[in-house]
Parts: structure tokens; C-alpha cells; sequence
């Protein structure tokens, strides 16, 4: 990204550098995709991870970090790249999401302990959460609101996508190698995206005669720095153990201070020094004084306080034991720190300079009901994808994780699908009328769920080898995707072209943070039902008088309570649902987005 773009204008979104939009996104929306599936691959990769850690299986809450650290990562500073993307530019956010993505798969794949697994796995929510938001508001700065709905749901279809073949991905790394290779593969990904947005930009915003002048110094400090602390990080065997290159290795003043690490410190404030030269003094790769003023222009305090909510809340329903309670136990102190720091945060909004929200926007129906559908829609949604499988595993396949897998396909393919199908129909019917329409259509088959008994996902539907379940699953998904382009079409266009980043982060995070309440409170009150339901029943010596330590009847009258179980929590996720839907139809917005005059956004 080399030469310094002019500044915006007050009121005017930072000026981006990449060509056509359809190239800008295609990208982006690239980074969205291998984000999405690095989301979902954990589930298959985490027993291998254990392993390698010291962890055993029957010591599984001990692994739960490798989670929450992601999630934490993954929302807590999203509406501060969010602002800053509205500041900097999107292509610029773009880089460096993907960079600090590329920098936590390198810390995944050469982890060797569990603090060094939770770490790599939060960068690398940090850096796959903030490409959601950024790529969202660059469709909003390339399309008008009139005609945005299709790209929004192309970016949506595609972060669903992510769901399917994330955990495929997984299945077909692990199958020829470790779990390792899952995130050394991430690095090449990350870094061919990165710099296909550089080189996009630099063609289209720098002068011909410009391009032939590289900034060589600044390129060589920044690959020794990448080149030394990546070496330095990762500690490759046949590097750490060499007769002459383990001395890079060795320790210096501190413990984990190593030759090569110092050079890359060296090397990275050679590169800022570099590149924070006066002006005129040739082409640059970053603009080192154009970031300054941009960070004192973020509102850190804001941010510091939203992360201070986002992950306190995180951690207070990610870590919980639902069979005990709906929150972790630290949730006493968490929550009510979250509700100062809340307070706090509200109070800031009102008297910064420069808010990292625009308070009276989020006000506006449109933005907050685009708040409110997600948080109702992300509790339900999560529902299904933790519980589907389980009702899979207790009833047909009993011995096999793949086949419960493939149950929950079904939904995850009707998202996509949804996600595309909802951007066209809201261009031509609107963002209330479809949204509703979705969520409510969802509401429905989790209602049918309800009704599920140990055999419907193997009952035969007709002649043929579909169940009566298929269908509902896909029409579940689907209703879902649906509502994806309207809900985010609705924030984009109720606030102004300055807030699209931070307005998408809102709209990620408000669904981030209502799937992991949601299962929370639905997981318990569905335990509630269990208990109930198993407190009925006769006990083994009374059905099998003869073997009660292997009684049938008895494991299947379990499995019905079981399943009694997971009904209620379909029953609770539908209202959720059809809550979601009544919150679309009421509050969100048709209308056209708050315009100011504004350079495209890249």
C-alpha cells in the first residue's frame, strides 16, 4: 500500500486503494471464507490438540480456553477494527486482519502447551472475526442501500459456506497428517490474500511511472522481521537442534529472549523508524504518520470498555457447565464488572470528541432491530448446531461422530443457500418482509422439531432415502440465511458511511454474543426438562430384575428422556426464532441509508 492516500474529509470515510469492486470483495470475501471455516474446524481437530497438550479426553474442561480464548478473540475488539476501518480504510483493515491471522496459525501450528494453543487460536479470532465486519461495510461503501442486498447476501451465503466445509477441511488434513498442518496450511492463504489486496491497491491508486519505485529498504526490514520471528516463533527441530543454528535459539537475558527473536524486534522498529521518514522521501509501504493520526483519532478508551463487556460476557457464558448452571461460576464477579464497564462505556458515548459509536444512530429502529433480530436469531441458531447432533448421536448413529455430522449438513447447507436467496428477494420485496419471513419459517420447523421422536431421523420419507427430517433441517437453515442480507442491510443503511465498520462489528457481535447466551439458558432449562423426565422413570432392577447393569428397556426409556430434553430446547429455540421475527417485521429498516458525500471506499 505504498504513498499516503489524502485525508478524509471530516464526515468523509477514509478514502480506500483497490480497484473494481467486484475484485474488492471477491477477495475479501476469500478471507471471510477460510475465517469461517477456521471457526469450525476446531471441532474436529480439538481431541488431536489435547492429546499433543496433556490433556485426556475425560479432562475435557480443562480444554474449554482453546474455545473461549477463540471467541474472545473474535469479538471483543471487533468494533474497534470496525472504527478503525471506517478511519484507515477497509483494504488497509483487510491486511491487517489477515496478517494477524497468518500470525496465529503460526502460533497454533508450532504450540507445544495449552497457553500457547489459547493464544494462537484468540489471534486467530482476532484477526478472522475483524474480516467479517470490514468486508460487510465494504459492500456498504461500494453499493448503494438500494442495491446492496445481493452482495450482502453473497458475503453471507459465503461465511456460511465456511461452516460446511470447515470441518471437511479438517476431516481431510487429519486424514493425511496432524492437526498441525490444519493452521501451517492457513499461513500461505493468508499471506497470498494480503498481498494480492496490496498489489490491487498500489495499481489503482498509484501513478504508472510511480509503480517502477519500491520502497527496498522498508521491503527488507519487514521480511526480516516477518522472516526472524516467525523462525524464532515456530523453533522448526532441524533449526533449534543444528549444531550452528541452535544458538539462535539460545537464551539471552531473558528465558525467551533468543538471538532471533531480538533480530526480528530489531528489524520491526527498523521498518516503523523507516517508515515514519518526512515526506518526500520516497514511496512507502505503510504510511507509519497517517496511522498515528489515525489511532489518536480511535476512541481507546471506548474500546478498552466494549472489549471489557464483550469479553466478560463471553467468558461468563463460554466456560459455564450447563448441567450445573447456565453461567460459569465466575459469572458472579464477571457479570456485574461487565454491567460497570457498560455503564462506563454508555457515559463515554456521550462525552468523547469522537465516540467509537454514534449513539443517536443505534437508536434508529433500523440499527437497533437489526441488534435485536440477531441477538434473538444467534441464541436459536446455536441451538441447532450444538443439538442436532447430539439428538443424532442418541438415537441412529450411536458409534459415529461423521454420521451425526452429516444430520447437521443438512441444516448448514440450507444457510448458504438462504443467505444468496434472501440478498435477491429483499432487493425486490424488502428488508422487514423477508427477514421475518425467514426467521419465522425457521420458527416453524423448530416447532416440528418439537415434536421428534427417537426414530425420525431414520423413519423413511416416502419410497425414497430421505427422513421426514431433511426436509425441515434444510428449510431451518435456510430460514435463517434469509434473514442474513436484511438484517445487515438494515443497520448499514441507518447509520452514516463513517460507521460501517463499526456498525457491522455491532451486527456480528450481537449474534455472537446471543448464541452463546442462548445455549446457555436453553441447555439448562432443556436439562431442567431431563431431569424431570428421568426422575419418572423405573429403575433398572425394576425392568431387569435379572441384569440391571445391562438393561435395554431401561437404556431406552433414557434415550426418550434424552430426547424430551432436546424437544424442549428446539421448543425454546423456535420462540427465540419466531421473537427474532416479530423484531424484523417491527423494527427493521427498507428505507435508504443516511448519505454523505464520500469517496468509494476500496
Amino acid at each position: 500500500m505504498s504513498g499516503a492516500p489524502p485525508r478524509a474529509a471530516a464526515g468523509t470515510p477514509a478514502r480506500d486503494t483497490l480497484g473494481a469492486p467486484r475484485l474488492t470483495v471477491g477477495l475479501a470475501a476469500a478471507g471471510v471464507l477460510v475465517g469461517a471455516a477456521d471457526t469450525y474446524v476446531i471441532v474436529l481437530a480439538l481431541p488431536a490438540i489435547m492429546a499433543d497438550v496433556g490433556i485426556s479426553l475425560d479432562q475435557l474442561q480443562q480444554a474449554t480456553p482453546i474455545i473461549s480464548g477463540f471467541l474472545t478473540g473474535y469479538v471483543v475488539l471487533m468494533p474497534l477494527l470496525g472504527r478503525l476501518s471506517d478511519l484507515y480504510g477497509r483494504t488497509r483493515l483487510l491486511v491487517v486482519c489477515l496478517a494477524l491471522f497468518a500470525a496465529g496459525s503460526l502460533v497454533s501450528a508450532s504450540a507445544h502447551d495449552l497457553t500457547s494453543v489459547v493464544a494462537g487460536r484468540a489471534l486467530q479470532g482476532l484477526g478472522g472475526g475483524g474480516l467479517v465486519p470490514v468486508t460487510l461495510a465494504l459492500v456498504a461503501d461500494q453499493w448503494p442501500a438500494e442495491r446492496r442486498s445481493v452482495p450482502l447476501g453473497v458475503v453471507g451465503g459465503v461465511q456460511e459456506f465456511g461452516s460446511v466445509i470447515g470441518p471437511l477441511y479438517g476431516a481431510l488434513i487429519l486424514s493425511v497428517s496432524t492437526w498441525r498442518a490444519i493452521f501451517w496450511l492457513y499461513i500461505p492463504i493468508a499471506l497470498l490474500l494480503g498481498s494480492a489486496l496490496v498489489i490491487a491497491s498500489r495499481r489503482r491508486d498509484t501513478p504508472r511511472a510511480a509503480r517502477s519505485r519500491a520502497d527496498v529498504p522498508g521491503a527488507v526490514l519487514a521480511a526480516g522481521a516477518v522472516i526472524a520471528g516467525g523462525l524464532a516463533v515456530a523453533a522448526p527441530d532441524v533449526l533449534r537442534n543444528g549444531a550452528g543454528t541452535g544458538t539462535l535459539y539460545a537464551p539471552l537475558v531473558l528465558p525467551w529472549l533468543s538471538p532471533l527473536l531480538l533480530a526480528a524486534v530489531v528489524c520491526g522498529l527498523g521498518f516503523v523508524a523507516w517508515e515514519a521518514r518526512p515526506a518526500g522521501g520516497g514511496p512507502r509501504i505503510v504510511d507509519v504518520r497517517r496511522a498515528a493520526q489515525v489511532a489518536r483519532d480511535a476512541d481507546w478508551v471506548g474500546a478498552v470498555l466494549i472489549a471489557a463487556v464483550l469479553g466478560a460476557v463471553i467468558v461468563a457464558f463460554a466456560t459455564s457447565d450447563p448441567a450445573q448452571s447456565p453461567i460459569a461460576p465466575a459469572a458472579v464477579w464477571l457479570l456485574p464488572a461487565a454491567a460497570v464497564c457498560a455503564g462506563l462505556f454508555a457515559l463515554r458515548l456521550r462525552s468523547a470528541r469522537a465516540p467509537l459509536l454514534d449513539l443517536a444512530a443505534l437508536r434508529a429502529p433500523g440499527s437497533a432491530g437489526a441488534l435485536a433480530v440477531n441477538l434473538a436469531a444467534g441464541a436459536a441458531l446455536m441451538a441447532a448446531l450444538v443439538d442436532i447432533p447430539i439428538l443424532a448421536r442418541t438415537t441412529v448413529f450411536r458409534d459415529s461422530q461423521l454420521g451425526a455430522a452429516l444430520v447437521l449438513l443438512r441444516l448448514l447447507l440450507g444457510v448458504p443457500a438462504g443467505a444468496l436467496l434472501g440478498g435477491w428477494l429483499a432487493l425486490r420485496l424488502g428488508n422487514r418482509a423477508v427477514a421475518a419471513a425467514g426467521l419465522a419459517l425457521s420458527a416453524g420447523m423448530f416447532a416440528l422439531m418439537g415434536t421428534w421422536t427417537t426414530t425420525t431421523l431414520s423413519d423413511p420419507l416416502g419410497t425414497g432415502w430421505l427422513h421426514p427430517s431433511d426436509p425441515v433441517l434444510v428449510l431451518c437453515g435456510a430460514g435463517f440465511g434469509l434473514a442474513i442480507a436484511p438484517v445487515n442491510a438494515s443497520m448499514l443503511a441507518a447509520v452514516r458511511a463513517t460507521a460501517h465498520g463499526v456498525a457491522s462489528a455491532l451486527v456480528v457481535v450481537a449474534r455472537m454474543v446471543g448464541m452463546l447466551a442462548g445455549i446457555s439458558v436453553l441447555t439448562a432449562v432443556g436439562l431442567r426438562a431431563f431431569h424431570i423426565a428421568a426422575s419418572q422413570l423405573p429403575t433398572p432392577i425394576t425392568l431387569c430384575p435379572h441384569t440391571p447393569l445391562s438393561c435395554n428397556a431401561y437404556d431406552t426409556l433414557v434415550t426418550g428422556a434424552i430426547v424430551t430434553e432436546l424437544r424442549t430446547v428446539f421448543d425454546g429455540a423456535g420462540i427465540c426464532a419466531a421473537i427474532a421475527a416479530l423484531a424484523a417485521m417491527l423494527l427493521l429498516r427498507d428505507g435508504r441509508a443516511r448519505r454523505v458525500p464520500a469517496a468509494a471506499h476500496g
